[in-house]
């Protein structure tokens, strides 16, 4: 059976990022996208000029209106934006608790530009984090919601992905990408305690929609059955090959996107 999974976030018209992100990771993945958007964003590879938010209503109006008619396998939540957004999420998906939610805290764009209101973090934080399934943030965002420096070593990684668990999620996935070294480990965090993720950094700038892809592919394997743990390593596994092949497409000038169907296209073709 293909399994439907649902993103809740953002768009990005360059296709690198967002929704555009979401949707071919699912595709590349083999399940059935489905997208709720929560804003438009005028974005290119260099950078975010502008930001139009969907009304907070009218997001859950298009999360009750799949939910109505459709099986959803499981649900991955990016950019929210501001508290009325997160709030009508979260009150969106209350009743859906019995599946898999994985939340990625979108909140600083890849330029610099923010995603996310400061009034809105308190919010993401008790009640939305509860419902997750898995939590990733990366450095700086676990940071942000923990009110914290960012980690700059893998003890302060595992120390903050154990604070972040004891604020509801079942799992937290804290990725170390922004460490100052030419390793790029990841560390879970769940009930059972901790496990680490290995990689090598991938020389490249292009990185656009890095986080969204990641989530997006983690949505898909605990759709089909996955554990947490299973689920991060063939989701890292997936980013890697679509990182290493990014250099494969010529698409904008600043950071480009990744090649999310490397395994299904030839070179050129």
């Amino acid at each position: 059976m293909i399994r439907n999974v649902l993103s809740i976030a953002g768009s990005d018209p360059s296709g690198g990022a967002g929704i555009q992100a979401d949707l071919k990771a699912f595709s590349a993945r083999g399940v059935y996208g489905m997208a709720v958007l929560t804003a438009l964003t005028a974005q290119n590879t260099q950078g975010v000029s502008g930001v139009h938010l969907v009304p907070p209503q009218f997001v859950a109006d298009q999360i009750n209106a799949v939910f109505a008619d459709v099986r959803v396998d499981a649900v991955k939540i990016g950019m929210i934006a501001n508290a009325g957004i997160a709030d009508a999420v979260a009150g969106a998906l209350t009743d859906h608790r019995d599946i898999p939610i994985v939340i990625d805290p979108v909140m600083i764009a890849k330029g610099g530009a923010a995603l996310l209101a400061p009034e809105a973090v308190d919010v993401l934080t008790r009640r939305l984090l509860p419902l997750a399934t898995l939590l990733t943030p990366n450095l700086p965002e676990a940071a942000a919601l923990l009110h914290q420096p960012v980690a700059t070593n893998r003890a302060e990684m595992a120390a903050q992905a154990e604070r972040l668990l004891a604020l509801g999620p079942a799992a937290v996935l804290v990725k170390g990408g922004h460490l100052d070294s030419d390793e790029s480990p990841d560390v879970l965090a769940t009930a059972a305690g901790l496990h680490w993720f290995e990689a090598r950094r991938v020389p490249t700038k292009n990185t656009h929609g890095t986080g969204c892809t990641l989530s997006s592919a983690l949505a898909a394997e605990l759709a089909k059955g996955a554990s947490a743990r299973e689920a991060v390593a063939i989701a890292k596994d997936y980013l890697a090959g679509a990182v290493a092949a990014a250099g494969h497409l010529t698409v904008g000038s600043g950071h480009g996107p990744v090649q999310h169907f490397y395994a299904l296209w030839k070179d050129g073709e």
